[in-house]
């Protein structure tokens, strides 16, 4: 089975867990995701599945949109409302005081990675050197935040939800505590949904109870998403001897393309509209060269 399946990722369970569980139900042994979300936060995770998994890497849309509940007044080790609480105090920050703080960080900006994340460090990940007791020292990030709107405001409970559009690595995690740090009060995340993954939403998305429900109907191939859907590259179409010679690893003429192609990478079709995979046209080549072939099985 190859393409992708879009799980609405359930709370309190990982997106390896996940991953297995789709591997499970779907019988493909090939599994992975374009992204890790963690235990406590649910949304959008694409599988990728099959002979997909080879273009995993060269997905063209990696931003993302969250909406995500902030409380102030509170801290924890990891940051949000699952970790041991470092400290605690009243808060009583306006709506207005809050958004002004949150806007700051629209644009591009730095972020240390938290310690209990998924980053690696000298082979280790961070959050088995904090489930230690450990914190070492991490590098700073770039990343990019195009947008935050408050979307509810609860002072009273000193809660408030925003959406966040963002680059690929971004924490919010780190994003509320940053805030909370701002206004001097501290802050957590109590709740976080990836609303937007890879050019997918999460309308698109199905349960892990409503994918078994398919595979038991024998319906499975309607929850699968052709991965070239994902590789929203501008397209060629190629001849079918063209098309022969692309799938074996051969590089095309672009003088013998039709059309104009200035240099980027293509998705490949065939006459048929059968996708053959990525090609890639260099500054200053005359050719069409092979980035990766699709094949329906690895």
């Amino acid at each position: 089975m190859t393409g992708i399946i879009l799980i609405n990722k359930p709370k309190n369970m990982t997106s390896f867990g996940v991953v297995a569980r789709v591997r499970r139900i779907t019988g493909e042994k090939k599994t992975g995701h374009t992204g890790t979300l963690d235990p406590m936060a649910t949304g959008v995770l694409p599988v990728i599945m099959g002979g997909a998994t080879r273009f995993c890497e060269l997905l063209p849309v990696h931003d993302k949109k969250y909406r995500a509940k902030i409380k102030l007044g509170i801290t924890t080790d990891t940051l949000d409302i699952t970790g041991n609480v470092l400290s605690e105090q009243s808060s009583n920050i306006k709506t207005d005081d809050f958004v002004k703080k949150v806007h700051n960080y629209i644009g591009e900006i730095e972020q240390v990675p938290p310690m209990y994340s998924a980053v690696s460090k000298d082979g280790v990940r961070l959050y088995e050197l904090a489930r230690k007791g450990m914190e070492i020292e991490r590098e700073k990030r770039r990343v990019n935040i195009y947008s935050i709107e408050l979307i509810q405001a609860d002072e009273t409970e000193q809660e408030f939800v925003i959406d966040v559009s963002c680059s690929a690595g971004t924490y919010i995690r780190t994003l509320a505590d940053d805030i909370g740090r701002d206004l001097g009060c501290g802050a957590i995340l109590t709740e976080l949904c990836r609303v937007e993954a890879n050019g997918f939403d999460l309308s698109e998305c199905l349960t892990l109870e409503e994918l078994e429900a398919l595979s038991g109907e024998g319906r499975l191939s309607e929850a699968v998403i052709p991965i070239e859907k994902a590789l929203t590259y501008p397209a060629i179409k190629v001849t079918a001897p063209q098309a022969v010679r692309f799938s074996n690893g051969g590089d095309l003429l672009v003088s013998r393309l039709k059309g104009m192609f200035p240099p980027a990478v293509y998705s490949v079709y065939s006459d048929t509209e059968k996708f053959l995979g990525l090609g890639e046209i260099l500054e200053g080549s005359d050719s069409l060269k092979v980035k990766r072939v699709f094949v329906d099985k690895d």
